[in-house]
């Protein structure tokens, strides 16, 4: 529901390539996620277009569509996205996922996390070697010390004593005077940052703007008891990410990484009901995975182009206005 929104934004044409795919690939099953805002006034006319196209391509679409809100699946993150979801016709048609009778809070989510700030290395690294205990459900699972019946991923083979993804971020005496004072639930005035209700949700977690749009990080919650703002892993812990899952070490990056995806929870929840349609008992594999390497953890734009072979400029950047004397110097050097 934020920024500017147009039926004629470059972006849109991600959408007409899923279309594409979905009628080249002919898959079972397809299920399309993105913002709320898609089903309000201009934007309902293009959904419109999108889900008659892909019944061209040959597939039933569940109909009404819904918005579905992480919150009611398990994560303790009031996040509502639109989901539409489609077999290919003479197929059963999944239903949409029943809510959850309860919800997980914020503290059930972080309140076993250390404070990052207890450690000096979290100023230059993103881990740290430490212990700790965690004792709500929701953490257990996520931290891989209890069994969560409805996982049925390859388990991860990692150490449950290191902290990861929580580089320090650095604030000021006055700011940090300001996030005590703020009240749970409530926005602070300056920052425009919320503190997080221990006993409710997190508000929904954004990604920021890219770097062709200036590279602005969304705002961060505050967490509820300390004078800071959360850390990539309390974030990732608020969107239903398991511990042995790494982000980007640069906060930045890491943030995007999450407000841009789908919370593994709801998505489990919209895929246990393609699996039901598709006759399909999950078991859990036996395999037990090794986590990739974090040499690509680190990765700045240069790298990651070198890397992957693709040019840099692959992802766009933000163009620059140059002044006046700039420019001349640039003609100069050039002539």
């Amino acid at each position: 529901m934020i920024g500017k929104r147009a039926l004629d934004d470059s972006r849109n044409q991600l959408v007409f390539h899923y279309v594409r795919l979905v009628s080249e690939l002919q898959p079972k099953y397809f299920v399309f996620e993105n913002v709320r805002g898609l089903t309000l006034g201009k934007h309902a006319d293009f959904l419109s277009e999108l889900i008659a196209a892909l019944e061209v391509a040959g597939y039933d679409v569940l109909r009404p569509y819904q918005v579905l809100n992480a919150a009611d699946y398990g994560v303790p993150q009031d996040r509502k996205r639109l989901f539409v979801i489609g077999a290919r016709r003479g197929l059963i048609v999944p239903g949409y996922p029943r809510p959850h009778d309860q919800r997980v809070s914020v503290w059930d989510a972080i309140g076993d996390l250390p404070d990052a700030d207890n450690f000096d290395a979290l100023n230059s690294v993103d881990e740290v070697n430490t212990k700790w205990k965690t004792e709500a459900l929701y953490a257990q699972q996520l931290r891989g010390l209890a069994t969560d019946p409805t996982d049925f991923g390859y388990a991860r083979e990692f150490d449950h004593t290191i902290l990861t993804s929580s580089l320090r971020t650095a604030h000021t005496a006055l700011s940090m005077q300001r996030f005590m004072a703020t009240e749970h639930g409530k926005t602070e005035p300056i920052s425009r940052f919320r503190k997080l209700p221990p006993d409710g949700l997190c508000n929904t977690l954004r990604a920021g703007t890219d770097s062709a749009r200036g590279a602005f990080t969304s705002p961060r919650p505050i967490h509820p008891f300390l004078p800071r703002v959360i850390t990539v892993r309390e974030a990732a812990r608020l969107h239903s990410y398991p511990d042995w899952f790494r982000f980007h070490m640069t906060k930045w990056h890491g943030f995007r990484q999450i407000g841009n995806s789908v919370p593994p929870l709801l998505g489990r929840a919209v895929a246990s009901e393609v699996m039901k349609a598709l006759g399909v008992k999950p078991r859990k594999p036996k395999i037990l995975h090794q986590t990739g390497e974090l040499d690509l953890l680190a990765f700045d734009m240069g790298a990651a182009s070198r890397y992957f072979q693709v040019p840099r400029d692959t992802i766009a950047q933000r163009t620059r206005k140059q002044s006046a004397n700039q420019q001349v110097l640039w003609k100069e050097a050039n002539v």
